[in-house]
């Protein structure tokens, strides 16, 4: 998995490439620890680039949803693949994360 920070104003675009599961979704935590630390409080996930998530992946944006809201802050996750579209469809996460379109549609809801 690949992924990358980008700060737009005082947002940050997370670029997510690649396969989220248990063995890389610690790495995608502690990078989100890590802008966190930082005082990053609005998250754009570009997930335009992700192929596949698990069950690691979905614990792993819970996490960071609930450490965001402890700061009253705010997560928008961006350009799902059709695959992982239907994960998030499937399992309910769809409901729980606004979702846009597109990382410009995104940035507009923060």
């Amino acid at each position: 998995m690949i992924i990358e920070g980008k700060k737009d104003k005082d947002r940050i675009i997370v670029s997510v490439a690649g396969r989220m599961d248990a063995v890389s979704a610690p790495d995608f935590d502690r990078r989100c620890e890590d802008w966190l630390v930082d005082g990053q409080t609005l998250f754009v996930l570009d997930f335009s680039g992700l192929e596949y998530i698990s069950s690691a992946g979905l614990r792993s944006l819970l996490v960071l949803a609930k450490k965001l809201t402890a700061r009253k802050g705010q997560v928008v996750i961006a350009a799902l693949k059709d695959v992982v579209r239907e994960v998030f469809t499937i399992s309910g996460f769809g409901s729980i994360f606004l979702i846009a379109e597109s990382v410009e549609a995104a940035l507009r809801r923060l």
